[in-house]
């Protein structure tokens, strides 16, 4: 049996039933809420306290509303429905009716466009955020700021250099045209029309790096510059895409030419060396400045990577290197840097040195090196700090030829002493300094090697000066006079003054005899104990007497000679009390201070500081450097009387020595043999040589030559000094 609806009428329309089921509930809804708001009110009029409570309480419901998303979409709702129907079709329906096969799983063309769209905006989105969020750093790193400082003789070809990292700075306007055409040839072409990167070069690292852990090479010089001073070498995607990033900010920040001196100055060429300048150096023995276009092409081979294009290296690097060289020079006549006829005259492989050119260490360019730090940190106000970081170029005022002949006759002198007596030449010591009249200190030598001694014996302050010191005495009685009473006048000193040259003459003052702390008398003593009688001051300064100068230091007063030989040049520090023995050379001056002393004599009386360095550079700019102090020592009279008499002193001394006119000198000798000199005056530069034993095993306190430095007339000192300066 079949049970039949009953038809309702209008059964298209909606439900009345149901309708008037929801329009009761809505009713009886609304009706409750105005009753209980009816009830609030009557509660309220009955009682103000529980209506303000109660009226608060509503307040509170009615500010903590819920959030509703319909209201903050609403705008976008007309953007909305017309995206719907795009949308829609985008949806993926699977699957897809119409198709058969695979085609029913796959994608439609306009989802995949979809898609592409969307990856494409969101890439576009994160590099944006990713570019604004790049700063470039404040600092580079350690390493590609840091440069060695090069030394220069006084003929500007290099001496030394100091430093950690073999790199130095040059400006590109120094850097010849043809060498960055050929950096640019071999490197990045575009380089000054592209936008910092190469998204194809970047494409391929990325693709290596995921593919098989490793980048590939196509960097612009930008990005190679932006790995060179801001990153690590590491090689993965994450440090390929800072790179990137930093690229472009950077381009949009630096010029062009500041990126390329950058990238020029902090590239790595192998041989130790960073930078086109050092590189130069290292694989032609020449400056940027020098290459032509050829020797460009070859180092800028070298980027591609030193250790496959070094021909030093092998066979293989060397073949490698000659078909690099060729292509880049190629490649210079196809972007239009290099004519054919010009390429044509380099069909020869330009051979770089088998070696880079190696400076003396360990040996007497250490104790220059020295010696001009010390002066041009001083000079120039440069702090160890910035000394350090290097890019200083300093020019010396060491004379290549001097500083060899100077180093060779100490190094014969040295071998002959181990010959004769091999015991005392292990604790002999040889100190010897040549200064110009003008201040210049030209040669010096500071020790065997500077590797195994610390010290420079050149500029030592170890050994008294003895009878070399009796210039200054003279020069002050010359210059001041001399007072025999304590309240009487001055009285003025010729070279002709007598005194008397006897040995063992006491020592007097304007109140007698002079005591010393013991209670004895002081009196002097000539070397031999040999007495001259009355003698002339000129005559016993060429024979060097020692009792005429004791007291004429005595009777000029001896802050007078104090004063007189700190104005000629030594040190204030080199000097002990005053007391009669400062006559006779108590002061122990280096050999550096010592020539710099007779030089004032030499010049005509005007003292200038000795000074090492003449000029200092950084990166191609002067630095200022204080000019070395000059003054008036004494009367051009005064200097020349001295220089009349230690050239009288060399002629009595050494009367065959055939030596050119105007040649001066004397010999020094201390009352205890600790120490022997010969200071003298060769065309306008005075060199002191010192001789002296100090075993540093055991002490600082100087021994006994016994004969290890010769004899009065066959001094070693003197033996160096005339090999040194060519004469006799």
């Amino acid at each position: 049996m079949q049970l039949k609806a009953p038809a309702f009428p209008h059964a298209d329309k909606p439900d009345q039933t149901m309708q008037l089921r929801a329009e009761d509930v809505v009713a009886a809804t609304n009706a409750a809420a105005a009753a209980s708001e009816a009830a609030d009110a009557s509660d309220a009029a009955a009682d103000p306290a529980a209506g303000r409570g109660s009226g608060r309480s509503r307040r509170r419901r009615k500010t903590a509303r819920t959030f509703e998303p319909a209201a903050y979409l609403a705008p976008l709702a007309p953007y909305a429905a017309r995206l719907a129907p795009y949308a829609r079709r985008l949806r993926p329906v699977y699957p897809r009716p119409g198709r058969t096969g695979w085609r029913r799983w796959a994608p439609s063309w306009r989802q995949w466009l979809g898609a592409a769209l969307t990856l494409t905006g969101l890439s576009v989105v994160f590099l944006g955020v990713a570019y604004a969020a790049t700063d470039v750093p404040d600092n580079l790193n350690s390493y590609a700021t840091q440069q060695d400082n090069v030394y220069y003789w006084s003929d500007g070809t290099p001496m030394a250099r100091t430093g950690w990292v073999q790199r130095q700075e040059m400006p590109l306007k120094d850097i010849p045209v043809d060498v960055r055409d050929a950096v640019l040839a071999a490197e990045n072409a575009s380089f000054y029309s592209d936008p910092g990167i190469s998204f194809s070069g970047l494409t391929r690292a990325v693709w290596r790096t995921v593919g098989q852990g490793e980048t590939q090479g196509g960097s612009t010089i930008t990005q190679q510059y932006v790995k060179n001073v801001y990153l690590n070498q590491d090689r993965s995607v994450s440090r390929k895409f800072t790179e990137a990033m930093l690229a472009l900010k950077l381009d949009n920040e630096m010029d062009k030419d500041e990126i390329l001196e950058g990238y020029l100055n902090t590239s790595w060429f192998g041989r130790g060396t960073y930078g086109i300048q050092r590189a130069a150096q290292a694989y032609y023995g020449k400056d940027v400045r020098e290459l032509d276009v050829s020797e460009a092409a070859f180092l800028a081979s070298l980027l591609k990577g030193a250790g496959l294009y070094d021909p030093a290296l092998g066979g293989a690097n060397h073949a490698r290197a000659v078909e690099r060289w060729s292509w880049i020079l190629d490649r210079m006549v196809d972007v239009g840097t290099l004519s054919e006829s010009e390429r044509a005259k380099y069909r020869k492989f330009p051979e770089p040195l088998k070696h880079a050119p190696g400076y003396d260490t360990g040996k007497q360019s250490d104790y220059l090196v020295e010696l001009a730090t010390q002066y041009a940190k001083k000079a120039a106000r440069i702090s160890d700090k910035e000394f350090d970081l290097g890019g200083f170029q300093i020019y010396t005022t060491f004379d290549r030829k001097q500083e060899t002949a100077l180093t060779e006759a100490v190094t014969e002198a040295r071998k002959q002493a181990r010959k004769d007596d091999p015991a005392k030449a292990k604790t002999v010591h040889f100190g010897a300094a040549s200064v110009a009249t003008d201040g210049r200190i030209l040669a010096l030598h500071g020790g065997p090697d500077h590797r195994k001694q610390g010290y420079n014996e050149s500029n030592a302050t170890t050994v008294p000066a003895g009878s070399a010191f009796q210039p200054f005495v003279y020069a002050a009685a010359l210059e001041h006079g001399v007072q025999k009473t304590r309240d009487g006048a001055r009285t003025p000193v010729t070279p002709q003054t007598l005194y008397n040259g006897d040995d063992g003459v006491p020592v007097t003052t304007p109140e007698g005899p002079y005591w010393d702390r013991s209670g004895k008398k002081v009196a002097a003593r000539n070397d031999g104990k040999k007495s001259y009688g009355q003698i002339s001051l000129a005559r016993a300064l060429a024979l060097s007497v020692n009792t005429p100068f004791m007291q004429l230091g005595m009777d000029a007063g001896l802050d007078k000679v104090r004063k007189t030989a700190e104005s000629a040049g030594l040190l204030s520090s080199s000097f002990g009390p005053n007391v009669p023995a400062m006559s006779l050379g108590s002061a122990t001056p280096s050999a550096i201070r010592m020539a710099s002393g007779y030089a004032t004599f030499a010049a005509g009386g005007t003292h200038v500081e000795p000074y090492s360095v003449d000029r200092i550079t950084r990166n191609g700019s002067k630095v200022a450097l204080t000019e070395p102090a000059s003054r008036r020592a004494v009367k051009a009279s005064t200097a020349e009387a001295v220089q009349s008499a230690l050239t009288d002193a060399f002629r009595t001394a050494h009367p065959g020595a055939g030596a050119p006119a105007g040649v001066s000198g004397k010999a020094g000798t201390v009352q205890n043999d600790t120490a022997s000199w010969y200071v003298g005056t060769v065309r306008s530069v005075s060199t002191a040589v010192v001789t002296y034993r100090i075993d540093l095993t055991k002490s600082l306190e100087p021994l006994p030559l016994k004969g290890i430095a010769g004899t009065p007339a066959d001094s070693v000192p003197y033996t160096i000094w005339s090999r040194a300066r060519g004469v006799g």
